[in-house]
Formats: structure tokens, C-alpha cells, sequence
């Protein structure tokens, strides 16, 4: 759990977020790797250390089976002690420790080298049973194969023969080793995380890039949009087209949707005029009018009025869509402009309107008519969605290289979640203080159009119950 833990911390490292598919699959085969890796090299460890006992057990047992062999030859000559005494000198090594005792206890010969450490070997035989077969005991730090068998001379029980071999050293060598096949795991994990990220990554690339042409393409961008893969697997590439298809189906849809709006925008307009202008005549000759009709007739205009501006708007953006709304642009003196604009809205409200502008001229390129049409938009909105005793703020600045024009009012402000669509067309929040607000959702989309025609952008800052402020900016003319 350690090593995965790891792991998921160098992936995090290499800037993969945990959620995305490319992280996923890059743990789910660094883990598979740790899995494969790591069987392997606990089954190596395991098995180096299963030869290196077996080695010596079996050299111990191969020893207890000739050293009675060996006694048979001296013993026919000399006494068996002396017999012992050489046969255990012919086997001993520095590691390997030899003695025996007879049946009553006493010791008939050991190793020479066995002398500083047989009060060990006789607290081993006092604190645990001696194998007969090879095993491996752990005793004082050391690690020792250990027997004791029973030695039997021309068919005579002469007594017991031990065998002790420290392989300690031999155990710290194959630990080592250990240890450093499990720092080459390590390494090669890490080597492996980076490679398996580096080519999946490599292989999510068309889909990235599929990604991010779908989140920047815009509705007028629909009809020359189009993702091409050069190199890309071949069910990738069979998504590319399918997205391209789409695309293509959805150009071809919104292009329907414009014209259909735009005819009956068009086709709407001349009878609902000649419908305003039966009830504006009929309200004229009112005389013979009870207050209920009267009151029904003028109902009926303003819902006209309100009708025949939303199909001027629609007309106006639909042909902002098809490149059909022309602008008279040329040097505008916003000083000016901006001033006229605070006047005309000073003149249909009580409430107070604060003109803030620079003392330097600003003058920049647009179309006169288009740029006040959405000032007083946005002057009226502001007045909409504030309450009566709050003021209106028009403030115009000069920031190089742009002429900066602010519409702030203090009043219900926007929340986050709505500030985004707030310019898409009929957008509206859904909520009872906006709601209830007269309006078509077609004043900032046409207001987006426009500014965006003239080259400028127009933006939103605003905090709910602190008011909002609308943002246009524009090039300043010769910079």
C-alpha cells in the first residue's frame, strides 16, 4: 500500500489530474506493472533465499553421512577419540563447526575453532531441541544451519555427531541483494510511471485537441469549423469525423434557425404596425370609449410597441448573424456622446444619474446611432434592477489604447452562475426579482453584437445586492 501511495504522488507530481481518463489508465498499469514487477522479484528473493539454505543443508547432510565412514577407516588403527579428532579436522571449515558426544554427554571431539563459542552451541541444546535434519536456527543475532544426528560406527551407537555452519554472512550478502533488486524496482517503477504517462498522454492527444475545438467554437464560427488528424488511431479518427458531421449538422440547423427567425421577424413587423396604428387612432377618437375599453386599447399598444421592438431586435441580430448589420463607423467624440445619452435619461426619470467623465478627449471609431442605442439599453436596465433612491453611474475613461465606458448601478446585482449567460439571446435569470422586470432577453445579445461589430468588447462585473457594473471598451481612434 506504501509503494502505491508513492506512486500516486509522483503521478500527481508529473501534473496528471486524478480525475482525467490519462491518469486512470496510467495507474491502472503502473499498478498492474508494481504487480508484475513486484511477484518477480519477491518470487526471486524468495527463491535465492531457498538455494542459499538448501546449499548448505545439504552440505551439512552430505557431511553426516560420510563423517562414520571416515571413523571406520581411522578407527581400525587408533583410539576413537584420536579417529574423531581427525576426521572432524579433515571436515571443519571456518564457518562450519564440528563435535560430538558420546551417549552419556561428555564430548569425544570438537573443532579446533569451536573453543570461544561452545558454551553458545551447549545453551542451544539446553534452550531448544537440535533437528536432526538441517534447519535453520537464529541465535545471538547470527543465523546458523544447525543438526544433530545420530553416529553409528560398524553398527555401534558411539554417540551423536552436530553440525553447526554460520551463514551469516552469506545471509547479509543475499539481504544486500535483495535490497538492491527492490531500489531497481523502485527505479524501474518510476522509470515505467514516466514512460506509460509520456505515451498515453501521446495517444490522448487527438482528444485533447477534439477538446478544445469544441469549447471554442462559437455559433458563427459553426459553418468553417473542423477538426483534422493527422495522425490519430483509427477510432479516434472515426470520432473526429463523426464530431465534423455533427458540426456540419449543426451549422446547417442554425443557419435554418437564423433565416426562419429573421423571415418572420420581417413578415411580423408590417401587420403588427398596422395594428399599432389602428389602436393608436382608436385611442385617439376615445370619446364614445367607456374607461374599461379605453384601459383594454391602451393594454393592447403597448404590448404591440413591446412586440414590434423585440422583432426590431431579432431583425437586427439576425442580420449581425448573416454579416447584413452595417455600421457607419467613423471618428466619435465619446465626451459628447456620453453626455447626450446621461441628458436623455436625466429627461424620463426622477432618479439621479452621475456623470463621471476625464478631462482628456476621447474619441474613438463607431457608429454614432448603434453605440447610444446600447447606452441607453444599459442605462435603462440599470434603472430596472435598482431601487428608486439609488443613483446611476455613467463613467468614461481613457486606458491606452482603449476608451472605457461604465454603466454601474447598485442595485439586485447578478450572480455568478447567470453572469456567464447573461448575452445569450432570450437569457434570462429565474428569479422573481428579474422576472418580474419587463424585458425580452434580446437587450444585451443585441448590445453584444453591436459592440462586437465595432471592434469593442462589452463585459459584466457584478456582486448580488451590491449592484452591477457593465464594462464597453473600445480602440481609441489613431492608436
Amino acid at each position: 500500500m506504501k509503494l502505491i501511495r508513492q506512486l500516486q504522488k509522483i503521478i500527481k507530481k508529473i501534473k496528471i489530474p486524478s480525475s482525467s481518463l490519462q491518469f486512470q489508465l496510467t495507474l491502472e498499469l503502473v499498478i498492474l506493472s508494481v504487480i508484475g514487477l513486484g511477484s518477480v522479484a519477491f518470487w526471486a528473493g524468495w527463491q535465492m533465499e531457498q538455494n542459499l539454505v538448501a546449499a548448505h543443508k545439504q552440505t551439512l547432510e552430505y557431511i553426516a553421512m560420510r563423517f562414520p565412514e571416515q571413523l571406520e577407516v581411522y578407527n581400525e588403527a587408533e583410539s576413537l577419540e584420536t579417529v574423531i579428532e581427525k576426521a572432524i579436522s579433515r571436515v571443519e571449515t571456518s564457518n562450519l563447526m564440528v563435535w560430538v558426544k558420546n551417549p552419556q554427554g561428555q564430548l569425544l571431539g570438537q573443532s579446533s575453532s569451536l573453543n570461544n563459542s561452545l558454551v553458545e552451541f551447549q545453551a542451544v541444546e539446553n534452550t531448544q531441541q537440535i533437528p536432526t535434519k538441517p534447519q535453520v536456527v537464529r541465535f545471538n543475532g547470527r543465523d546458523i544451519v544447525l543438526c544433530g544426528t545420530p553416529l553409528i560406527v560398524n553398527g555401534d551407537m558411539v554417540g551423536k555427531l552436530y553440525l553447526s555452519q554460520d551463514i551469516t554472512l552469506d545471509q547479509q550478502k543475499l539481504n544486500f541483494s535483495l535490497w538492491r533488486l527492490f531500489f531497481i524496482s523502485i527505479v524501474t517503477v518510476t522509470v515505467l510511471v514516466i514512460a506509460i504517462s509520456y505515451t498515453i498522454s501521446t495517444g490522448l492527444k487527438p482528444l485533447k485537441k477534439m477538446s478544445r475545438v469544441a469549447s471554442t467554437i462559437k455559433a458563427d464560427d459553426l459553418s468553417g469549423a473542423k477538426l483534422t488528424l493527422n495522425q490519430a488511431p483509427q477510432e479516434i479518427i472515426g470520432l473526429a469525423q463523426a464530431f465534423n458531421e455533427m458540426l456540419f449538422r449543426l451549422s446547417a440547423s442554425w443557419e435554418q434557425q437564423r433565416q426562419f427567425v429573421g423571415n418572420v421577424s420581417h413578415e411580423l413587423r408590417t401587420p403588427l404596425t398596422i395594428v399599432l396604428g389602428y389602436l393608436q387612432s382608436l385611442l385617439r377618437r376615445s370619446d364614445n370609449l367607456s374607461t374599461h375599453q379605453i384601459q383594454a386599447l391602451e393594454t393592447a399598444t403597448a404590448e404591440t410597441e413591446r412586440t414590434i421592438r423585440m422583432l426590431e431586435d431579432l431583425l437586427d441580430l439576425a442580420r449581425a448573424d448573416s454579416g447584413n448589420l452595417h455600421f457607419h463607423c467613423q471618428p466619435l467624440m465619446l465626451n459628447t456622446l456620453v453626455t447626450e445619452v446621461a441628458q436623455m435619461s436625466q429627461k424620463v426619470t426622477d432618479r439621479t444619474i452621475n456623470l463621471i467623465i476625464t478631462d482628456e478627449d476621447v474619441i474613438t471609431c463607431a457608429d454614432q446611432d448603434r453605440l447610444q442605442q446600447v447606452l441607453i439599453n444599459l442605462v435603462d436596465n440599470a434603472l430596472k434592477y435598482s431601487s428608486p433612491p439609488q443613483p446611476i453611474d455613467i463613467i468614461l475613461e481613457k486606458c491606452f489604447p482603449n476608451a472605457l465606458i461604465h454603466i454601474r448601478d447598485y442595485g439586485i446585482g447578478i450572480s455568478l452562475a447567470h453572469q456567464q449567460r447573461i448575452f445569450e439571446r432570450f437569457y434570462r435569470a429565474d428569479d422573481g426579482m428579474t422576472r418580474s422586470r419587463d424585458g425580452t432577453g434580446l437587450g444585451l445579445a443585441l448590445a453584444k453584437g453591436m459592440i462586437e461589430g465595432m471592434e469593442g468588447t462589452i463585459k459584466v462585473r457584478s456582486k448580488p445586492q451590491e449592484g452591477s457594473v457593465f464594462t464597453i471598451s473600445l480602440p481609441l481612434w489613431g492608436e
